[in-house]
């Protein structure tokens, strides 16, 4: 069959045919049936800070809610927003103060297959579980981090509902028309579509024409929503245009993925080329990219591979610091929960095995907490807590 336009049309109709389906089958329709985890009482105290106990004496004297139980009294276990109630009674929230600035990460590099969206929604659901309030902007047009919230961008995503208007139409003041609430409770999320595609094209369009103050326009956007949040995480496209440099522009943390095979490394030090040039440009310009921090994080390491070990050893020499403490290994865990259109902490239980399952789980929680320890020492309310708490 040759390559026609009608037989991609068909071909790309087909496929979303089975997306739609693969969403049916992972119980995925949509956020209004998709449920956030239950946590047991001790993971609840462990959440909230406060004994188990406390809790039970809150709820014998009304200050929380009773816990909903089974048919034989057992609990079911707690809901994030009921844990975030908790929080609220027991004065726990780990909130930022309004005198400190929102976290705004970008989880970039400009290749792709190196683990962007997965690093950029399993940080922010970690987060909420945490008790932050978190804003995920999906600015890439293929949707991969809308999907694993149970979307099919281009079929349950309008252009409306992404940032693309803000983006096109000046007179637009605010991106709260963009911004959803998701089945996390404290995590929304700006979804995208293949639209955003063609605001790559209208951007360096109009940028050509000398218009570049619209590279400012996520920085506005974000600048709108921000008091409501604590962390904003931008999950941009995996290439060097305009939308990635908007998202630059408006970051003020970078986190880089980087699987340590020699074409991911190779590349990754093509992005540091391309980084420093740019940001060399952007600042003649009076744009300059202004970041508090920036890390590597080895993701989708095989260390069973002789290769992969040694080029984590050269990525630990030659980063140093740069690089988190922690590899984020491949696991099977994470592609059994992306194939149900969600991530590892929305598992019931293992798919595979529970070691398999929980080892997962014991890497992305501590990379995701080394990076929350970074967001932290950002805001001067929780920077000096964290010294005199020893964790720094």
């Amino acid at each position: 069959m040759d390559p026609t336009t009608e037989t991609i049309a068909d071909l790309y109709s087909r496929s979303l045919d089975i997306l739609a389906s693969l969403r049916a089958r992972g119980d995925a329709a949509g956020t209004t049936e998709r449920q956030a985890p239950r946590f047991s009482i001790t993971r609840t105290a462990e959440l909230v800070g406060r004994s188990g106990a406390a809790i039970r004496e809150a709820e014998k004297d009304g200050r929380l809610p009773t816990v909903e139980r089974t048919a034989s009294g057992r609990r079911v276990g707690y809901t994030l927003a009921e844990i975030n109630q908790m929080r609220a009674v027991f004065g726990t929230r780990p909130w930022r103060a309004p005198g400190d600035p929102v976290s705004i990460i970008a989880v970039q590099n400009f290749k792709g297959g190196v683990g962007k969206s997965t690093v950029s929604t399993h940080l922010a659901q970690y987060l909420a579980i945490k008790g932050y309030r978190v804003c995920l902007i999906d600015c890439d047009s293929q949707g991969s981090s809308t999907t694993m919230f149970g979307y099919v961008p281009d079929l349950d995503i309008t252009e409306d509902d992404t940032l693309y208007p803000f983006i096109r139409n000046a007179e637009m003041s605010s991106l709260a028309y963009a911004v959803r609430a998701t089945h996390w409770d404290g995590l929304y999320l700006v979804p995208a579509n293949l639209k955003l595609y063609s605001a790559e094209y209208e951007l360096a369009a109009r940028i050509a024409r000398a218009d570049r103050k619209l590279l400012n326009r996520l920085s506005e956007g974000i600048a709108s929503i921000e008091e409501h949040f604590d962390v904003i995480i931008l999950d941009p496209p995996p290439a060097l245009g305009t939308i990635s440099l908007s998202v630059m522009r408006a970051a003020n943390a970078l986190l880089v993925p980087i699987p340590p095979t020699v074409v991911d490394f190779t590349s990754t030090t093509t992005f540091l080329a391309m980084l420093y040039e740019t940001m060399g440009v952007l600042e003649e310009q009076g744009m300059p990219i202004n970041l508090t921090w920036m890390r590597m994080l080895a993701t989708r390491a095989d260390e069973q591979k002789s290769m992969q070990r040694e080029l984590l050893g050269v990525m630990r020499n030659l980063f140093g610091d740069t690089l988190l403490r922690t590899v984020l290994k491949d696991s099977a865990e994470i592609d059994n929960a992306s194939a149900r259109l969600m991530t590892v902490y929305e598992l019931e239980g293992p798919v595979t095995s529970r070691e398999t399952y929980q080892r997962g789980l014991t890497y992305l929680n501590a990379a995701n907490a080394e990076v929350e320890t970074l967001i932290r020492l950002t805001w001067p309310s929780h920077a000096e807590r964290l010294r005199s708490d020893g964790v720094i």
